[in-house]
């Protein structure tokens, strides 16, 4: 797994990237990137402002104003955008942001690139400097790009609503949408961390392999950035990675009775002031959902029976049936109902 790469639960994360990834091309590019102190001012204001106008869209549930100035490509599916507003209008409604530096990306050339790296910033022989970021995207079209990542600190809860910005001529057009909570079950990322390590002093090393997950989810405002906070989540995470959970595409085998299910994911999820742990397995057809509830059933059951430790740490499990064309089905049961 590369660092600032994990597994996100759709409903932790909202995207809308489709303006920057574009068809896969060969031949070698050149991708630089300048930090706020290395733009000029005209160019760093341009890309304060359209972010802070976009941000308002958002905050209003403006999704109309957002689709006109959006790229063409965006344009052509924005679905992906409208749901993140509409699903977290009632979060960052009047709310104020606060920008944070903001980041441009060049990557030159005339055709896409199929994995582009940016190292934004000072890096040290082992680690990167606090304002440092790398950001790690596939497919990735010729162009200038900026990332600017606002906290809505008086959203509910707190918040970062981070733009994918593309340069259209003299226009900043918008490229992605990306809305995630600060906050999970009422906690940030620093209290995560501590209750990874108490977890990891008592033996509990599944626990605190997911509350660091947690707590990395948490600390990156993208999905493909990565920091100087993240990259030590992820080095005092990694030696605790559970042998028996699937990872990085790869299944993990549930035996349950004469069964064995395929799981494909394992992560933690805040529903309200809880955090569930949710599984998800590999199945054929969910549409008898009466058999779909009963497999979901003995697949929770079996995993907390093998793993007992997970108890402690989530309020429910979820187990989601998952057919190869994504349809899933789930259910949930809460830690007092499993026996």
């Amino acid at each position: 797994m590369k660092r600032g790469s994990y597994p996100v639960p759709s409903l932790i994360l909202s995207i809308a990237l489709g303006a920057i990834l574009m068809g896969a091309a060969a031949g070698a590019q050149s991708e630089t990137c300048q930090t706020a102190g290395d733009m000029d001012a005209a160019t760093r204001g341009a890309i304060a402002s359209a972010a802070q106008r976009y941000f308002e869209m958002a905050a209003n549930g403006d999704a109309a104003s957002l689709r006109q100035n959006a790229t063409a490509a965006i344009v052509s599916d924005f679905s992906g955008i409208e749901a993140a507003v509409k699903n977290h209008r009632t979060e960052i409604a009047g709310s104020h942001a606060t920008a944070r530096p903001p980041f441009l990306l060049d990557a030159a050339g005339a055709a896409s690139i199929a994995h582009a790296e940016f190292f934004c910033g000072v890096f040290g022989k082992r680690t990167q400097s606090p304002d440092s970021a790398v950001f790690t995207l596939d497919d990735l079209g010729p162009g200038k790009y900026a990332i600017v990542i606002l906290d809505a600190a008086t959203s509910n809860p707190p918040s970062t609503v981070a733009f994918v910005l593309q340069l259209q001529g003299s226009d900043w057009k918008l490229g992605g949408l990306y809305i995630r909570p600060a906050q999970a079950a009422g906690h940030a990322a620093e209290w995560f961390v501590s209750r990874a390590r108490d977890f990891k002093a008592k033996g509990q090393l599944r626990n605190a392999w997911l509350y660091y997950l947690q707590a990395r989810i948490l600390s990156a405002p993208l999905p493909f950035m990565s920091t100087a906070a993240t990259d030590k989540l992820y080095d005092e995470s990694q030696p605790l990675l559970p042998a028996d959970f699937p990872f990085e595409g790869k299944t993990a085998d549930l035996v349950a009775g004469s069964a064995t299910y395929k799981l494909t994911a394992v992560f933690p999820q805040a529903v309200g002031n809880d955090l569930d742990l949710i599984v998800k397995y590999q199945a054929t057809d969910v549409s008898e959902t009466s058999e779909t509830y009963q497999n979901n059933v003995t697949v929770i059951k079996a995993l907390v029976g093998k793993f007992p430790e997970v108890r402690d740490a989530f309020a429910a499990a979820v187990a989601r049936a998952v057919e190869p064309g994504g349809r899933d089905y789930g259910t949930l049961l809460t830690m007092k109902e499993i026996r």
